[in-house]
């Protein structure tokens, strides 16, 4: 008798009752939310924008699961939780995996994670500059109309590697190998661009010409809109004050602390300090604005300086911008501050979608790697979005989402003229999940 069909051992009686437990249930799934995932991702098609970018080399007439299916599954495990390639040995026959991928449960299984490697280790250069202008059309097309304006949010974030991989490299900081890629995303979460490179500091020529690349496929969709940018001070190299005054985007970047800065701000930090002493305040911040230049820099630029004073002593920050109006306190605290979501957003990326796993050989296959999980940041964002703007799963973090609205056990049952899915009675994520069914077929599709 196949081990699977005995009982369970060990499993104490309740009230005089015997537990018997079997792994007989037939076709049930741990992930029947994933039905909600596919609704967005057809609407999006995430996975065919990709595949338009990638050559298939095998021959069509012996090609059982197309690149847009392999990509889709991927896709579609790592918003379940399941980020290696290796889960797909044992979730090709899942019934809702397969219903997601337009399959019957009865039909042949999905692709295995052999297949899955070899279409990682498929693209080439040209393939990822494909690739990375889908991701911007997919970012494009998500927007009902044309926006006015839009904010981009620019960072890098630190990814160990364990390996031989390519690319990588030891950073002191962090005391360990790894990448350094940058990623973009808009001022409302919405995912833009991932670059992978190695673990240091890029520098103003790097930046440039990845801003170079991103603005203009950008203006390619929108030739008029208009475009602010916000870094921190690793952003603010001559080469992109230069690059956003040449190509007219707004910027707003930190500035690194200074000789000539801190003489600058010497008076004001001094007074700050007093009025704290004076008044028992248990802090004070104040602003200043003045018209500066580094040495390097081609023309002087608005510099606004934050000083803050308090029992702990005094910090001072700067930011450097080319917006003329608004005031100093107002660019800072309303402007500059709100960049500190982008951490938020990379935060639900590496680690509630695990981009980190870069592991394999070749530079781009964990390149193309970071694309997918951004599809699967895509995923679960607009899962996310659909929800009503004030309910609280509005800002619920995707590992919130993915157990209360993924995770939820099904019996599926296919018969002649339809397919019967039961969901446990007590599932208490019901009306939440019969909410966002409502909402998403208001949602255009791309």
């Amino acid at each position: 008798m196949s081990e699977i069909m005995l009982a369970l051992p060990g499993l104490s009686p309740v009230n005089g009752k015997a537990l018997s437990a079997r792994f007989d249930g037939g076709a049930l799934t741990s992930d029947a939310g994933l039905l909600a995932v596919r609704e967005v991702e057809r609407r999006l098609d995430v996975a065919g924008r990709l595949a338009n970018g990638i050559d298939d080399p095998r021959d069509p007439t012996r090609t059982v699961h197309s690149v847009a299916d392999i990509l889709r599954f991927r896709m579609l495990l790592i918003a379940a939780g399941y980020e290696d390639g290796i889960d797909a040995n044992a979730l090709r026959a899942d019934p809702v995996f397969k219903l997601a991928l337009e399959r019957l449960p009865g039909e042949r299984d999905l692709c295995s994670q052999s297949t899955i490697s070899r279409l990682e280790n498929l693209p080439d250069g040209r393939m990822l500059l494909r690739l990375a202008r889908a991701m911007i059309g997919l970012y494009c097309a998500s927007f009902a109309q044309v926006p006015k304006r839009i904010t981009l949010d620019i960072d890098d974030t630190f990814d160990a590697v364990h390996g031989g991989q390519q690319l990588r490299l030891f950073n002191a900081h962090h005391d360990d190998y790894g990448f350094q890629p940058i990623v973009v995303f808009d001022g409302n979460g919405r995912f833009v661009a991932a670059v992978l490179r190695p673990a240091k500091r890029p520098k103003g020529r790097e930046i440039a010409a990845h801003l170079r690349r991103l603005i203009r496929e950008i203006r390619r969709h929108w030739p008029r809109v208009e475009i602010l940018l916000r870094g921190d001070s690793h952003y603010c190299a001559p080469e992109v004050l230069d690059f956003c005054r040449a190509k007219g985007v707004d910027f707003v970047l930190g500035l690194a602390s200074n000789a000539n800065l801190r003489r600058r701000t010497a008076t004001l930090e001094q007074s700050t300090i007093a009025r704290v002493d004076q008044n028992s305040a248990t802090k004070v911040r104040r602003f200043k604005e003045f018209h500066d230049a580094a040495a390097s820099w081609s023309r002087v630029e608005r510099i606004i300086a934050r000083v803050e004073a308090g029992p702990q002593g005094c910090d001072t920050r700067y930011i450097v911008t080319n917006l003329t109006r608004g005031s100093g306190k107002a660019l800072y605290e309303k402007l500059y501050c709100a960049r500190g979501q982008a951490e938020n957003h990379i935060k639900a990326w590496k680690s509630h979608l695990a981009a980190d796993r870069t592991s394999c050989t070749s530079a781009a296959a964990n390149q193309l790697r970071l694309f997918l999980h951004a599809g699967a940041y895509w995923l679960m964002w607009t899962l996310r979005a659909a929800l009503p703007a004030r309910s609280p799963w509005r800002h619920a973090q995707f590992d919130t989402l993915r157990l209360r609205l993924i995770k939820i056990a099904a019996r599926v049952v296919e018969l002649k003229t339809r397919i019967a899915i039961h969901l446990p009675t007590a599932c208490p994520a019901a009306p939440l999940i019969r909410l966002l069914l409502e909402r998403l077929p208001r949602m255009a599709p791309s």
